[in-house]
């Protein structure tokens, strides 16, 4: 490893201290659950892409780094990490205080909600009282399976994990679950604006617990990765101030993802 370099420039009147390229690795691998639109999906190309992906994407030409992508079960990312199958984890990664025991997470990409899915006219809600004697399925790993395990299996609701979000959803549409707990905005994109979405929706509103839900979602590194990590820091600032950051924010989406977006 070189020695670590800093350079100043200047974007849009603030100065951002940036690691030179010098000090990191030419290439990266990165993990990513392809399963989860508009995040990070696979496209009629075969092409990994998605918000994610695209943000990750400036990221790396900002750190100059050369990033490679690869589709990652969103419950082998971290273990992926630890093992250094791959060197970062570019997914819908909450940045929770258990996940922080383990690994080390860059500034906050972006914050969405979570919510229940039911079909239309269920009459269903995301309480213990409400789903006791039904199924909820979950994508492994996520912060919705640990809440669900956590806060509603023992009080009888039968939590059914999943290796993707897609096989979720196909479940659900197929009437073999009572609903689903996911992010809202990959509930709406990739199940409710879809043909096999049709029939169902939200139900009650979005899940607020600050163990698991109530925090963003950041790029995951080893602990020790520490250049890599501010790397990537002082490269996302770059794309909020230069805009790249908000002109892939409403490529996706009518709405910004991110406080500092105006």
């Amino acid at each position: 490893m070189k020695t670590l370099v800093k350079a100043l420039f200047i974007m849009g009147g603030f100065i951002f201290p940036l690691v030179s390229h010098a000090a990191l690795p030419e290439t990266i691998k990165i993990g990513a659950d392809t399963s989860y639109a508009p995040f990070d999906f696979i496209n009629a190309e075969g092409e990994i892409t998605g918000f994610n992906i695209e943000i990750t994407q400036a990221l790396c030409e900002k750190a100059q780094v050369k990033c490679i992508f690869q589709s990652t079960d969103f419950d082998a990312l971290i273990p992926s990490l630890l093992a250094r199958k791959i060197d970062m984890i570019s997914s819908s990664l909450m940045m929770t205080e258990k996940r922080k025991k383990q690994i080390a997470f860059s500034d906050e990409i972006f914050r969405t909600q979570s919510r229940l899915i039911t079909k239309e006219g269920a009459d269903l809600l995301p309480t213990v009282e409400s789903l006791a004697g039904k199924r909820v399925g979950v994508e492994q790993g996520t912060a919705q399976e640990h809440f669900a395990n956590d806060k509603w299996r023992s009080h009888g609701v039968t939590i059914v994990p999943y290796q993707n979000q897609l096989q979720v959803f196909s479940d659900l549409a197929a009437g073999r679950l009572d609903a689903a707990l996911q992010d809202e905005v990959t509930g709406s994109y990739a199940f409710l604006k879809q043909p096999q979405g049709k029939g169902f929706a939200f139900a009650g509103e979005v899940l607020s617990d600050k163990d698991y839900f109530d925090v963003g979602v950041g790029l995951g590194f080893r602990k020790n990765d520490d250049q890599l990590r501010e790397a990537f820091n002082q490269a996302l600032k770059a794309i909020i101030a230069d805009g790249t950051y908000k002109k892939i924010n409403d490529k996706y989406f009518d709405f910004n993802v991110n406080s500092q977006l105006k």
